[in-house]
């Protein structure tokens, strides 16, 4: 390893001790871009990258809340401000069990790269809370987001950090975050993204994560004079990111063989056309149910405590969840011909099972490049709200593609290797830090 890169990673994790998701996202980030670094006069004996890695604030609350049964629950509420270089602190707000500090410190982290490459000016920021969203009801919900909100709002604003929605934060929980900063704050402005269309959001918000995955993935199957029509795709998940980038699989001529959920996974080699997504759909948003009923109705099989990453597939959409994906998976992936795997979930790809790729010369997408469609629409949303008006659905779209399109040549820049084969990885490392670092660097040592 190299030296400097090791004396980095060995301060870095006496700094940050148990917080293995965290060091593992700045690893994954200093092992691509260190050399470059090193061969860039106006990087050295800067510290930039220790800088990168220090969040500018970190915000722990206590959140007190009343359940339906009158008994008193506390979570913890975080919001980690990770980096404002190039404009306010964005990214969203995840509710669930697993939220730690390191987890949001990863995501906030990886959030400074993927808003760099949308190109719009986007700073970098993640929060949340253990608080699960499941099983509550919409008063408990409710409570829980008033009381969250009401030591949040102190530290967000329109012009300072504008958080978005994330895993077990949808429109409901966005809509009661939202209220209750309007009525501390007294104003109507665009402190949060992901808003209902009919009060300040965006069209295509919901779709934008699913459907710049396959916009980038078919700016990918461009550079082999090929398209997604016709391929396999094999996608994990059953939320939001995997229900468009399925559904934008479809229309596009795609066959979309499984989806999954934290129970298992289902495998319809007949293909999940528009009607069985659409019950897929409703099973999920509506009735909280199991993948399992999917398979029920339809008649395939079902893979009780398993990923799909064993069926044979010419695409694999890793969609739910941090290190889904592991060294035997892409061994398996690689070894059944799959010739590209693109990440809709933040980190879901073990160091590992890039390594494979990288070694088999497959296309890998990381996250920060591949699910950035989300965060464009919000910076859209940003946009629109400033101007205080609405784009129609087919502007965002356009918007969407353009920023995907874009996203893919800065990779393309600093990732293109001698022998034709794009590292993504390193491309969008690279690409992404060097727009932070030289705003970094022009604003002195802040």
């Amino acid at each position: 390893m190299n030296e400097n890169l090791n004396n980095f990673l060995s301060n870095l994790k006496k700094k940050n001790p148990g917080e293995p998701e965290f060091l593992q996202a700045v690893e994954e980030v200093a092992t691509s871009i260190i050399s470059f670094i090193e061969s860039e006069p106006r990087y050295k004996n800067t510290k930039i990258l220790e800088r990168m890695v220090e969040p500018e604030r970190v915000i722990i609350f206590r959140v007190p809340w009343l359940d339906d049964k009158g008994e008193v629950q506390v979570n913890r509420g975080f919001r980690v401000q990770m980096n404002s270089a190039i404009g306010p602190y964005k990214g969203g707000l995840r509710f669930h069990p697993s939220v730690t500090l390191s987890v949001l410190k990863f995501l906030a982290f990886e959030q400074i790269f993927k808003n760099s490459l949308t190109g719009l000016p986007m700073g970098a920021g993640k929060g949340g809370s253990d608080f699960d969203p499941k099983g509550k009801s919409d008063n408990e919900v409710m409570k829980f987001c008033q009381s969250f909100m009401t030591e949040l709002y102190r530290h967000v604003g329109e012009d300072t950090d504008i958080p978005a929605g994330d895993i077990g934060v949808g429109n409901r929980e966005i809509g009661f975050l939202f209220g209750q900063y309007k009525r501390i704050a007294g104003s109507f402005n665009g402190v949060l993204t992901g808003k209902g269309n009919e009060w300040g959001g965006s069209h295509i918000r919901p779709e934008a994560t699913g459907y710049g995955l396959i916009y980038f993935v078919d700016e990918i199957l461009k550079t082999k004079n090929e398209s997604i029509k016709g391929k396999t795709v094999i996608i994990s998940g059953s939320g939001n990111v995997a229900q468009y980038a399925a559904e934008k699989c479809i229309q596009n001529g795609a066959k979309v063989l499984t989806l999954s959920d934290s129970h298992g996974f289902v495998y319809d080699p007949n293909g999940i056309d528009n009607e069985k997504l659409a019950f897929i759909k409703h099973l999920k948003n509506d009735e909280h149910g199991s993948i399992k009923e999917y398979a029920t109705k339809f008649g395939c099989e079902y893979f009780e405590g398993e990923r799909p990453w064993r069926i044979k597939c010419d695409i694999a959409l890793p969609n739910a969840t941090q290190n889904e994906l592991n060294e035997e998976d892409a061994q398996l992936l690689v070894k059944n011909g799959c010739i590209c795997v693109a990440e809709g979930a933040n980190m879901p790809c073990t160091p590992e099972a890039v390594a494979i790729f990288l070694k088999a010369k497959i296309f890998y997408a990381p996250g920060k490049a591949a699910n950035a469609g989300g965060v464009a629409v919000s910076g859209l949303e940003m946009s629109q709200n400033s101007q205080r008006y609405s784009w129609t659905r087919a502007e965002v779209d356009m918007k969407l593609k353009s920023i995907m399109h874009e996203i893919h040549e800065q990779c393309m820049k600093y990732g293109k290797e001698a022998d034709g084969y794009i590292n993504y990885e390193r491309g969008a490392n690279i690409s992404g830090f060097v727009k932070v670092a030289d705003a970094m660097l022009a604003q002195g040592i802040v």
